[in-house]
């Protein structure tokens, strides 16, 4: 049999940061990939796009593919001889069933392996502020599962000793069973005062954490409608929470923001964002698509040295131009003496990337601020090379034509609307669930306008609508809407941080 080989990968709480190293390259390395409920879908992102993704998750009373199924989908895969990442919520072998997973693998003489994660308990805990072992409080912990096997029940437990015997309790899936866990654990000697904290969605911008005493938690948690997945942690650590904590203290934790750029080019702005607590949605309403035809473009690449500079005005415009050279065969001496403008900081960070420091950044990050440096400098005889996207302004080129240079204007590339996930953003809207939306560019906001037309203005609701610069608010605003924030300057970091401003407490 020509075998290959699982990998059974803790896949954390929830946060995608923390994945271990050598969990993102098992994926990495991965032909197929089975994941639970409690991975993060993000991480998927690490492996290879040809990798095939199957789904076997399981939540409360759900259950999406049974074990016994699971366990021998692991052995036709890698007995087919591929090499199979087996992605786990927490740690495989804490509460998560890894161990008979591997069992299995063993009896059909399956290699495996397993890499530990972090396990719910323990980040939970971290990310709520609360210490688990303290040396003026406890230092003894036991972890439990509130929900065993159907023929084992809870009451099995040595609770005298659990009462007693023990300082910190972290109770897993327990919530169905938490009434009963607070009346066992007080029938037998702890104290009904004894702090108890239950941490909804531990490790995410959505998580709820919630405190009360033993004899009043089962209480305030069903008042509250706390759910699954949530851990349970009893004992008198939790009292530092309130001094401690720091996750939920975030600025923007509690937010839920949706983001309508491009995939590809979300992920430095979702960072910014998570790292302020935001949770985010990316649904883009653009894609990025090739010119029609690019002949006019290629012309241009032949004649590079022809130029006094080439303007660079976006990040996608940058990946398409130094992509399209590599396609007709030039490098970077194609571009000796010639100059290279970008239009802001971001756009010069991404043209660094291929290994030029662009020539000249405007303080003004925008078209207009390329044109005021230039006529400065003075363009008159001069050619410049401008390749754009299909919908760009003539600003630049109308500007520098006017004062005596020459402008070749190609398109470089295209944004096309996308309407996969209509659906997907008008339940966000309906249901209340977005604090705002996010748009980087006037298209963005142009296709959302497209997918609803008229209606878009009673789904809007209460939803915010967060504006990168004065172009794109002038867009929205003459589609008849409420610009609720713009930054100074146009760039992802001003807007971040003018995020975190607008929702600061006066």
């Amino acid at each position: 049999m020509n075998s290959g080989k699982v990998y059974l990968i803790g896949a954390g709480p929830g946060d995608p940061g923390l994945l271990t190293v050598k969990g993102r390259d098992c994926l990495a390395l991965a032909d197929v990939v089975i994941y639970d409920y409690l991975a993060n879908p993000v991480l998927l992102g690490y492996a290879r796009p040809e990798t095939e993704q199957i789904y076997v998750g399981k939540s409360r009373g759900q259950h999406s593919v049974p074990q016994e199924e699971i366990n021998q989908l692991l052995v036709d895969k890698a007995g087919a001889g591929l090499q199979v990442a087996r992605l786990k919520g927490g740690d495989p072998y804490v509460f998560g069933r890894g161990g008979e997973e591997a069992a299995f693998l063993r009896q059909h003489q399956i290699p495996f392996e397993v890499v530990p994660g972090v396990t719910a308990g323990f980040a939970a805990a971290a990310y709520a502020g609360i210490p688990l072992t303290h040396r003026d409080t406890t230092t003894s912990l036991a972890l439990l599962t509130g929900h065993e096997r159907p023929e084992r029940k809870l009451s099995s437990l040595d609770w005298q000793k659990l009462a007693t015997g023990l300082g910190t309790l972290i109770f897993y899936m327990g919530m169905s069973n938490l009434k009963m866990i607070c009346e066992q654990l007080i029938k037998h000697g702890r104290a009904a005062d004894t702090p108890v904290a239950v941490i909804q969605w531990a490790t995410l911008p959505r998580q709820r954490t919630l405190t009360a005493p033993l004899n009043k938690i089962a209480e305030q948690v069903a008042a509250a409608g706390m759910e699954p997945p949530a851990v349970i942690i009893i004992g008198e650590v939790v009292r530092y929470r309130e001094e401690l904590r720091w996750y939920d203290n975030l600025p923007l934790f509690g937010k839920r923001f949706l983001i309508t750029r491009p995939r590809a080019q979300a992920a430095t702005f979702v960072a910014l964002l998570q790292a302020q607590g935001a949770e985010t949605i990316c649904i883009p309403t653009i894609e990025i698509a090739t010119p029609e035809d690019w002949t006019p473009c290629d012309q241009s690449l032949a004649r590079l040295g022809g130029y006094h500079g080439v303007i660079l005005t976006s990040a996608n415009g940058v990946e398409a131009f130094f992509g399209r050279m590599k396609h007709l065969g030039l490098d970077l001496r194609a571009l000796a003496g010639v100059k290279i403008i970008a239009v802001g900081p971001k756009t010069a960070k991404e043209i660094e990337k291929y290994g030029l420091s662009p020539d000249l950044v405007p303080q003004n990050f925008r078209a207009e601020g390329v044109v005021e440096e230039l006529l400065a400098a003075g363009v008159d005889g001069k050619r410049f090379l401008y390749p754009r996207t299909a919908i760009a302004r003539e600003l630049i080129p109308d500007s520098l034509t006017a004062a005596g240079a020459e402008v070749d204007a190609p398109i470089i590339y295209r944004t096309i609307a996308t309407l996969e996930k209509r659906d997907m953003i008008r339940h966000l809207l309906e249901s209340g669930e977005l604090d705002a939306i996010c748009f980087s560019s006037s298209s963005t906001f142009d296709n959302l306008q497209a997918m609803f037309g008229d209606e878009l203005k009673t789904l809007q609701g209460g939803t915010k609508f967060f504006s990168i610069g004065p172009l794109t608010s002038g867009t929205i605003r003459k589609h008849g809407f409420e610009v609720a924030l713009e930054p100074e300057q146009s760039t992802l970091d001003d807007l971040v941080g003018a995020m975190v401003d607008y929702y600061k407490e006066p």
